[in-house]
């Protein structure tokens, strides 16, 4: 067949309005494929979040949060996260004049990304105004954003969580406090005071070490009156390296722990600088950047420290005491993020399902969609109401406060973090063929999911951080166990639940230590579970806490989404998911 063939099987469709112009050709008409997910309020089009907010203290952030939720959800927002993931992170080692530099270069859309995330508070508001529900809504702010975008998370999570350990050096604090507190960014690197606004990372680990931070081999040799250190040393993960500056741990040869080889002793915490104050550059090196599973926005790199400006924070070899509120923080911020990545998975899921049919009705009324959808939103809630429930946690000092969130962050950060991915699968799974491509949101969100299951401490590590706990802080375990005892009476399963929960904790306590590391999971699953249900019981519908306990802790519990108890309403269950 010629170019110039005109056969009926060839020739254009003939518009019946004019028959002078050929009419679009079917193929080429789009049908049946849901609109773009647009002009939507993130937050009030969550009932779930805006309640738990209203519920521990935060309405008070009622009409920032209303903003924030309408920012992320425009296309122009998404536009940027999506930009800023499909063009990655580029190291400079060198200029073109051969100069070290060690800059990362990001696409303009990351930057526009996290300057939004800092004006609106998401890093450091809590520590600005602080006062009852300062963390609530400092989270909810934090998780409006991460939905969308999680990369930037990261640096505006490290920053959050650095306030504390830098109070450890009162001197260090009265310069760099209010830069972090500060609402302005620049991505640039110049000397910090010169910058509207600063952000703080993490260079913990090492390649020989991980999680054994004993086991570090930088070291920090003093240099000077001014308090100054010079750090020698590779650190295997840091992530954001463009930050103003990095908490570090370091040996100090000679010092606490009584030994003159690095490695051996208890590592000291340091400050260290990206640009110092007078603008000279301070030596760091990166060596790479990770190719990560996860998120391409924001880079993780390697490292490396030679005569490197720190300045001492907090007590000479107690850096791990240093940083353990730090740590508390980014584990906090590991449940806000997961919690954010159902809540997005459960939005794009359900707006598929709602705007696409399939064998003569909606995907979202078809019974086995029906139940996948609904089960996933009782997931997406449980985590929400966890994830603000922990903030609550952080707003209150009293004893009772301080150690509840000591077990319940941990229990908490390993569980919601943990069904994050499996969540995101099934998710991406309910988009079909959409789902597993990148030009989809949850292809990216469930590359993403399992980093919070590892950051600041993996499973293993978590659950053991569990038992230290249980065994050195008692008074925590009765903090969660009073905690639980606000429902007891309240649903006949969640009660056998609890029963048996004490039991389990009252037989491990007994155990000798390798018996309780070999339960440690099941015991902070089980706790886990337990705090779950019991804020459904308290916050949620009848309905869908029935549906929750039935589902995650009755004898013929599913192990898969979309098992749901008989006579379960899922409509009603999805009814609280507005907006999806």
């Amino acid at each position: 067949m010629t170019p110039t063939d005109t056969t009926p099987a060839t020739r254009p469709a003939v518009d019946p309005a004019d028959g002078a112009h050929p009419a679009p050709h079917v193929t080429h008409r789009v049908t049946n494929q849901p609109p773009e997910r647009e002009g939507v309020n993130e937050y009030l089009d969550h009932p779930v979040l805006r309640e738990a907010v209203h519920a521990y203290g935060g309405a008070w952030g009622e009409d920032r949060l209303v903003e924030v939720g309408a920012l992320v959800a425009t296309g122009d927002f998404q536009r940027a996260a999506e930009l800023a993931n499909v063009h990655e992170p580029v190291l400079r080692t060198h200029d073109r004049r051969g100069n070290r530099i060690d800059e990362v270069e990001y696409h303009p859309a990351y930057h526009e990304v996290i300057g939004a995330a800092v004006a609106h508070g998401a890093h450091t508001s809590a520590w600005a105004d602080p006062g009852p529900g300062a963390n609530v809504v400092r989270g909810a702010v934090f998780s409006l954003f991460a939905q969308v975008e999680p990369g930037h998370a990261c640096p505006v999570s490290m920053t959050h969580a650095a306030v504390p350990s830098l109070r450890h050096a009162p001197s260090l604090a009265a310069v760099w406090e209010s830069r972090l507190l500060s609402r302005g960014y620049d991505g640039a690197l110049a000397a910090p005071g010169s910058k509207p606004g600063v952000l703080v990372g993490m260079a913990m680990t090492e390649k020989q070490g991980g999680s054994d931070v004993r086991a570090n081999a930088t070291t920090a040799v003093p240099a000077g009156a001014d308090g100054a250190f010079l750090l020698t040393g590779h650190k295997w993960f840091c992530s954001a390296p463009m930050s103003d500056a990095f908490l570090v741990l370091a040996q100090i040869p000679g010092g606490p722990g009584g030994t003159a080889r690095s490695g051996d002793g208890a590592p000291s915490c340091f400050l260290v600088p990206r640009v110092l104050e007078d603008g000279t550059r301070n030596v760091f090196r990166i060596q790479r950047l990770k190719e990560k599973l996860g998120n391409r926005s924001n880079a993780s790199s390697e490292i490396e420290l030679d005569g490197t400006v720190g300045f001492l924070v907090g007590e000479p070899g107690r850096g791990v005491r240093t940083i353990i509120e730090m740590v508390s923080r980014t584990r906090l911020d590991c449940v806000h993020g997961s919690a954010a990545g159902m809540r997005q998975a459960v939005t794009e899921a359900l707006w598929h399902a709602r705007h696409r049919s399939a064998f003569g009705a909606a995907l979202v009324d078809q019974p086995a969609m029906t139940a996948v959808l609904a089960d996933l939103a009782l997931e997406s809630e449980a985590a929400t109401l966890t994830s603000v429930r922990l903030a609550a946690a952080h707003d209150g000092e009293s004893e009772h406060d301080r150690a509840f969130r000591r077990l319940a962050t941990a229990v908490s950060k390993y569980w919601v973090c943990k069904r994050g991915p499996h969540h995101a699968y099934e998710a991406m799974e309910c988009l079909g063929g959409n789902g597993y491509t990148e030009a989809f949101p949850l292809a990216r969100r469930y590359r993403e999911q399992p980093v919070m299951a590892i950051w600041e401490g993996s499973g293993n590590v978590i659950a053991l951080d569990v038992l230290r706990a249980m065994g050195r802080e008692p008074e925590s375990v009765a903090a969660f166990q009073a905690e639980l005892g606000t429902t007891a009476g309240a649903h006949p399963l969640l009660d056998a639940h609890v029963a048996r929960t004490r039991r389990l904790l009252a037989e491990v306590a007994g155990a000798d230590p390798g018996a309780q590391q070999a339960q440690a999971r099941r015991v902070v699953e089980s706790l886990a579970l337990a705090l779950q249900a019991s804020l459904l019981v308290r916050h949620a519908p009848s309905g869908t806490a029935d549906a929750f306990v039935a589902a995650r802790l009755g004898d013929d519990r599913g192990h898969g989404y979309g098992v749901l108890p008989r006579g379960t309403d899922a409509h009603a269950i999805l009814a609280r998911h507005a907006g999806a």
